[in-house]
């Protein structure tokens, strides 16, 4: 009862319900106009189709206005109506002094709509037939079109002789057509054609306009008053409470009764709309393949969220020279195949993220290079280049939208991720293909005079190959570091004699110090400090973070031997499975990584690689779990001593180590741990993870 006295009714007001006008009531609508402006000119003419609820009002134009322009006015009027005087013509006064506008239907559904006036303390309310739109037509230019044609027709005609006609006859065959079943004569009651004759065949019928304050317009708004105001007339407001409630909430009715006519393949936007922000995204990115992030937030309608569409824009699409592109593995699902030359899905996928690749590379990409790489069918390379680039007369394919450059300033964080999502898919491609450098490396491209195009990736390629760095050095610096630990532990104090007057304080600054290092060679490279993703700030003492040490211990117990390139390669990674803002997404450098590497109970085994190998830099640092706490300990070193005497051995081999050192107590079983762990078997030899070259 508290409730209801906090809220008191300040005013009853009866509700009226007038007829006179609810099957010829319309709302029309001018959504090319605000409000504020009106067409206050001359109504020259209007007509309607009632069944179809279509109407066309003819507006006059001001030539008279400075801001009419005459010699267009009289160009249009030339073009549609000719130089012919005739009543037909659509200008009469061979100028555009009119304009036509036509209606569409705003919703088919009007039963929830009224017209409401009120006055004296009622609100009298009029249900609407119709709610229409009313915008400019531009019928004008398909009679203009249709004239030039004839003309062209004329001419071609006249120049023709008799002969010429008569030559043209040709031989005409009568055919009977059959009786038309049932199914034929449905398809073509729903065809757009029936529909459109159906439409064209209703006839318009002439109305007569009067304005606002015209007499006949005051009189005609008198019947948007109930005529009588009784309570016997208005039966319909007066409800019992059950039928009040029904009226309220209706039985749901079934939704095929509510839904456009579309194909099956076709979502209105209302019924996109209507999904959850997921599905919207992937429904728009199977349909559209290629989107700048802008573009689907208009899409979208006012009011979403963005960080939740980059969320969910992750999820099926990859980023492309700024701009986003439908993932493999939506656009062909799992067990799926082409249907130009019905390749299994997989193969596609493969197929599909290498064009996707080299247009993270390049601009432009080759159609005989991408086949000569992925072995498809000619079909199906060709849907992949359609579906993201177009091509260009003797420079090839070039990717469909322009480089967006403004998401990746707004967004780095999503545009680092995935970078790191890249590298993982081109180290997998580098392997599925068997790519050699020179194919992962971007071609040069043709660039415009006076301009040099250098991308990002080649500055990074060419830092890291300019790095060497020297396990002696690693191990020299890393044992430095613990005697200078051990020192500060030891807190050790020395004893500080007075100056003489010519001796002068030792500088032993942090800077100092690091000048030293270079000095030594240890920095003397500015690419050993290049980071791993990304640019590397230079830092007077780094040390490893808790959480990149935790990475390199579990990475090392589930792998146990790990190339510096593999280590990277999982590395990326990971970072690309945390939160954007991590603290591992500032620059690790290559060195940093490794020291924590050793620093983790690990070693670098010295594989002696053979002269002939390709292996690069990265590939033949190679690094093992030393010591892990267990009793495999021991036998797991006496394995990696010996891998840095031999490239490959044979089980024999080790076999007859292991038991030459510890006896018969190892048996079958812990040798295949002990080689499922650290080793690959190929051509029956044995090599570490990651050495064997494919």
């Amino acid at each position: 009862m508290s409730s209801e006295d906090d809220d008191p009714i300040i005013q009853e007001i009866d509700v009226y319900l007038a007829k006179s006008l609810a099957d010829k009531l319309y709302l029309f609508q001018y959504p090319v106009r605000p409000a504020a402006m009106t067409y206050d000119v001359a109504h020259l003419s209007a007509k309607i189709k009632p069944k179809q609820q279509k109407v066309e009002v003819e507006l006059a134009i001001d030539s008279m206005s400075p801001n009419y322009c005459r010699s267009k006015g009289e160009q249009i009027a030339l073009n549609v109506d000719g130089t012919t005087t005739e009543e037909s013509n659509t200008y009469s006064t061979k100028l555009m002094d009119k304009q036509t506008f036509s209606s569409i239907q705003a919703t088919t559904n009007t039963s929830r709509y009224a017209a409401a006036v009120f006055r004296k303390g009622e609100l009298h309310l009029t249900p609407l037939h119709g709610i229409l739109q009313l915008r400019p037509s531009f019928s004008y230019l398909d009679k203009a079109d249709s004239k030039h044609r004839e003309r062209e027709a004329a001419n071609e005609g006249g120049d023709s002789s008799q002969d010429e006609a008569e030559e043209d006859v040709k031989q005409i065959t009568v055919r009977f057509s059959r009786p038309e079943s049932e199914q034929a004569r449905q398809r073509r009651v729903q065809s757009y054609e029936f529909l459109q004759k159906k439409h064209a065949e209703e006839p318009w019928v002439h109305l007569h306009y009067y304005g606002l304050k015209d007499s006949r317009s005051e009189h005609e708004r008198q019947y948007l008053f109930c005529q009588f105001t009784g309570m016997a007339e208005n039966t319909e407001l007066v409800k019992s409470p059950s039928e009040y409630l029904a009226m309220l909430m209706p039985p749901p009715v079934e939704e095929e009764f509510a839904k456009p006519v579309c194909p099956s393949n076709v979502l209105s936007m209302a019924q996109l709309r209507s999904l959850p922000l997921g599905d919207q995204v992937r429904t728009l990115m199977k349909n559209v393949k290629v989107m700048p992030f802008a573009n689907l937030m208009g899409f979208l309608g006012h009011g979403t969220d963005s960080t939740a569409v980059l969320r969910c824009i992750q999820q099926v699409a990859m980023l492309v020279q700024g701009n986003w592109v439908i993932k493999s593995d939506v656009l062909y699902p799992k067990d799926s195949c082409s249907p130009h030359s019905g390749v299994p899905a997989e193969v596609l996928c493969r197929g599909r993220d290498y064009v996707m690749w080299k247009f993270t590379q390049e601009r432009w990409v080759e159609r005989k290079a991408v086949a000569a790489v992925v072995k498809l069918p000619p079909e199906d390379v060709k849907d992949f280049m359609e579906q993201m680039s177009v091509t260009r007369i003797n420079r090839g394919w070039e990717f469909l939208l322009p480089h967006d450059g403004e998401f990746i300033k707004k967004h780095p964080d999503v545009a680092q991720r995935q970078h790191m999502l890249w590298m993982g898919i081109q180290a997998k491609l580098e392997k599925v293909f068997k790519l050699s450098k020179e194919d992962m490396m971007p071609k040069k491209q043709n660039p415009q005079p006076g301009s040099v195009v250098v991308s990002g990736e080649q500055l990074v390629t060419k830092a890291r190959e300019n790095v060497r760095e020297n396990y002696s050095v690693l191990e020299r610096e890393l044992q430095q570091r613990h005697r200078a630990q051990s020192q500060d532990l030891g807190a050790v104090r020395v004893k500080q004699e007075p100056l003489s007057d010519g001796e002068e304080p030792m500088d032993t600054s942090s800077s100092a110090g690091h000048n030293n290092a270079a000095v030594n060679g240890l920095y003397s490279d500015d690419s050993s400090r290049d980071s791993v993703n990304g640019p590397c700030l230079p830092r007077t003492h780094a040390t490893p973070t808790q959480e990149l040490r935790d990475f390199v211990s579990s990475i090392f117990r589930k792998h146990f031997v790990l190339t510096l390139s593999e280590l990277k390669r999982l590395f990326n990674l990971h970072l690309a499975s945390l939160p954007p803002g991590h603290s591992l997404f500032s620059g690790i450098s290559d060195r940093l990584l490794q020291e924590t590497v050793l620093d983790s109970k690990c070693k670098q085994i010295l594989v002696p690689f053979p002269p002939q190998s390709s292996a690069e830099a990265d590939e033949q640092k190679v690094f093992a779990l030393w010591e892990m706490g267990d009793s495999f300990d021991q036998h797991r070193q006496l394995l990696l001593e010996i891998f840095m005497k031999n490239y490959r051995v044979r089980r024999n081999l080790i076999q007859g180590k292991l038991t030459q050192e510890f006896g018969d107590n190892v048996t079958k079983t812990d040798l295949d741990r002990l080689l499922k762990e650290c080793c690959v078997s190929y051509g029956g030899m044995w090599y570490l993870k990651g050495t064997v070259q494919s």
